[in-house]
Parts: structure tokens; sequence; C-alpha cells
């Protein structure tokens, strides 16, 4: 970083980034959902689970799309991620908030453009950058895309997981277990 006149302290590192393309799965195998596998091979390569995400943007060019991705990225129990919304879990200050930059339902959908959107936000979320947007003490960040269509699912999905430079700070706080659902 300092070869290119950045300040290293600032830095957020990437844990994982996963591409992957959709299969011509029956309808009926969600366990075989694009974005649930993509969600498993990124905690995986990250060494994280969904109970370490202080923070997600994913991909909601459509209301359900932000339910529908909750579920697939086991940030909440299947069939509760309405539940979790109306219980106002997903708001900033909320258990897991989702798409603090509030989506691109708010913010429009300028298709490549989207995902970059989606990770400067979380990088400026790690940083403490957010202003009134700030989810006070996020630590791990998560940011699902997804394009195209392939049958019953996206074509292609990416999933990265991003981790707040080591230096915290005044924004972040330890935070309890965040899995929707799970323990307060």
């Amino acid at each position: 970083m300092r070869k290119i006149g950045r300040d290293a302290s600032r830095a957020v590192r990437i844990r994982a980034s996963i591409i992957r393309s959709a299969s011509a799965r029956d309808g009926a195998r969600l366990d075989q959902h694009v974005t649930r596998l993509a969600g498993q091979a990124a905690y995986e390569a990250a060494g994280v689970s969904p109970n370490d995400i202080g923070v997600a943007e994913v991909h909601d060019a459509t209301a359900v799309g932000e339910l529908i991705q909750m579920e697939n990225l086991g940030l909440c129990e299947p069939g509760q991620s309405g539940v979790a919304s109306e219980r106002g879990d997903t708001t900033i200050g909320g258990r897991l908030p989702i798409n603090p930059s509030g989506g691109f339902e708010s913010k429009g959908h300028p298709i490549g453009a989207t995902g970059l959107g989606q990770i400067y936000e979380l990088v400026c979320q790690l940083r403490g950058e957010s202003g009134a947007r700030q989810v006070k003490g996020a630590r791990v960040a998560l940011q699902e895309n997804g394009g195209g269509l392939w049958g019953v699912e996206e074509a292609v999905a990416h999933i990265g997981i991003f981790e707040a430079p080591s230096n915290p700070s005044k924004f972040w706080i330890k935070r309890p277990h965040n899995r929707l659902g799970g323990r307060p």
C-alpha cells in the first residue's frame, strides 16, 4: 500500500470472492440454489459463518429478492426472512442490517455498477465512514449480487466477504451473534 501511496491502516481485507454459475437444477432443490452454494463456498474460504456477518448488501432488484437471498445465504432460517424484516432485524440498529445503503430499489440498478456500489457501501461501513447509515460494530461484511437467468435462478452469483481494517475506529464495538432468529 505504501508503494502506491495509500494508507494501509484503512485497507479492508477481502476474505472471499466467489463466483458461481447456475445449473439446470430442479426448482424444488432449494439446497442447490446458485446463491446458497456460492455462499457456502464463500463462508468456507473466508473461515467465517453467517453468524459472523455484521452487515450485508444483497441483490434486491425486487422486494422479494432481499428476502430470498437472506435465506439462501443462511442469514436467517428458511421461511423466516419476512418475519425478521418485519421485526426490524434487518434495519440499521437491528440484529443484522441488510442493505443499509437502501438497496437497488432505493438507489437504482445500473446493471454492471450495482456490485461495485454494494462493495463501496461495505468498505465505507467497515471503515466507519458511513455517517447516518453507519452500522456500529460491523467487522465482517457480506456482498451478494447475481445476474441473468438460467432455468429457475440467476445465471451467475458473486459473494464477497470483507473484513474491517486491523485498527478499529470509534464505531466498532463487539456484537453478539448476528444470525437472524439466533441469540441476542
